[in-house]
């Protein structure tokens, strides 16, 4: 009966062992046998970038005439500071653009003058009040900006 039982609990434990261990499957071929086949496609190949756009000739002429007339004398002192102390119309610290229209011809020399007297600033033509100096901008906008000043004139 000793060997019996022995016997049986031996096989009682070879058994639970196996269950145990899953049964002689192992978990790779689970996981193999689980997966599906991915389809892949082959890369699109990507657009060339271009760096600057094609323009005809034609075209560049006109943006840059365009551009020309957006940096008008009026435009400029639009984006200026002048408009602190000048209006087109009336005197508000220093005279309106159409009184220094009306006190100066547009002569050349007349626009060099005022350019420079807007750039070095000045006082005593209109008053008391100093006009301050502007050294950040350059002769040509100045200039620029006095001759639309001076086409005021009526």
């Amino acid at each position: 009966m000793k060997t019996k039982t022995i016997t049986k609990t031996a096989i009682l434990v070879l058994a639970v062992m196996s269950f145990a261990c899953g049964g002689g499957e192992s978990t790779a071929d689970k996981v193999a046998t689980d997966k599906t086949p991915v389809e892949v496609e082959a890369a699109k190949p990507t657009p060339a970038v271009i760096d600057e756009p094609i323009v005809e000739e034609e075209q560049v002429e006109e943006v840059i005439e365009e551009a020309g007339v957006a940096l008008s004398g009026e435009a400029k002192i639009g984006n200026s500071d002048c408009l602190s102390c000048h209006l087109v119309e009336r005197k508000v610290i220093g005279p309106s653009f159409k009184e220094i229209a009306a006190e100066y011809k547009p002569t050349d020399e007349n626009i060099t003058k005022l350019a420079n007297k807007v750039i070095k600033g000045g006082t005593g033509v209109w008053g008391e009040t100093a006009m301050p100096p502007h050294p950040t901008l350059n002769e040509e906008d100045a200039k620029d900006m006095v001759k639309y000043i001076l086409s005021l004139y009526e």
